[in-house]
């Protein structure tokens, strides 16, 4: 199909790009044919291509500061349905009980849980002073990892790899190293290569619009570790945040949305290394290419 071989141009194309990202420039002939290249010519228009694995929190991990005569209390709320590696910075401590060194506190909170940080006492003599920095990770970075090959994550094909591991198209970033392009058509069943509980979902973008992932569905599973399904079809995912999942159940249909540059499912599996999310490797149970149609749980 030429999606899927436009898919297919692009990531030979990028593979001479540095590991930053890249931008391609886009054109479209009379007849509608697209094609890429990475010099501009005329009538051309510049498309930037990142690592596609960016989520707004909106705010559902924060650090909230309690003032208290005689010093600061910091709690760091976690309203997300998966534990959260926090980090919190104080510096520039001035007038501090105990002495006005920086001060690191690093620790995992619970999903839909509040923890203080630390407390902060004033010394005699005059105010408090200090300056905070909050960082977060999903995930516990003490789980350990289990040993687990992935069905297939959709219904229909056979299919293809368009994109794999190391991929420098758009698999270059930490977050996205091990992850794999499946080249399907829009609208193809994709549903839950193992079981867990829904983090995340994007479910309103239309074509690239705003978020590099498109639509997605992430999912924690028992060990720790996080499936992520990219690029899904405006309005078709059908599962919440905070609902538990079983291996096979529908989560979505497949698009073209985000950061994509023809039909196709991004899969790949994250877990927290260190105040850092990032992918690791894995494996499928089965080769991809010449399979007979992949049905699982209820159609």
């Amino acid at each position: 199909m030429p999606a899927f071989r436009l898919l297919l141009s692009c990531a030979l194309l990028a593979a001479s790009a540095m590991s930053q990202g890249m931008t391609l420039y886009k054109t479209t002939d009379d007849y509608g044919v697209v094609s890429y290249s990475d010099r501009p010519t005329p009538g051309s228009t510049p498309w930037i291509v990142r690592e596609p694995m960016v989520e707004r929190l909106d705010g559902q991990v924060r650090l909230q500061t309690e003032p208290f005569p005689g010093g600061v209390r910091f709690i760091a709320r976690n309203e997300l349905h998966v534990p959260m590696e926090v980090e919190l910075r104080l510096n520039g401590l001035a007038n501090a009980f105990g002495g006005n060194a920086p001060r690191i506190v690093r620790r995992v909170v619970a999903a839909r849980s509040t923890q203080v940080l630390s407390v902060v006492l004033a010394a005699p003599g005059g105010p408090l002073k200090y300056a905070s920095k909050f960082q977060y990770a999903m995930g516990d970075p003490v789980r350990r990892t289990q040993g687990y090959r992935y069905p297939f994550p959709w219904k229909g094909g056979p299919f293809r790899i368009s994109q794999g591991p190391n991929g420098r198209f758009s698999h270059f970033g930490p977050k996205g190293r091990y992850a794999i392009d499946i080249a399907m058509p829009e609208g193809t069943p994709i549903i839950a290569a193992r079981g867990g509980v829904v983090v995340k979902v994007e479910n309103n973008q239309s074509g690239r619009g705003t978020n590099p992932a498109g639509n997605f569905v992430r999912i924690l599973h028992p060990d720790g570790t996080m499936g992520v399904y990219l690029h899904l079809m405006r309005g078709s995912v059908v599962v919440g945040e905070g609902q538990q999942v079983v291996l096979g159940q529908a989560l979505a249909k497949s698009g073209n949305t985000g950061n994509s540059s023809g039909p196709h499912l991004h899969f790949v599996v994250q877990r927290n290394v260190g105040l850092a999310l990032e992918s690791i490797p894995y494996q499928f149970d089965r080769p991809i290419g010449g399979m007979p149609d992949f049905t699982a749980g209820n159609p």
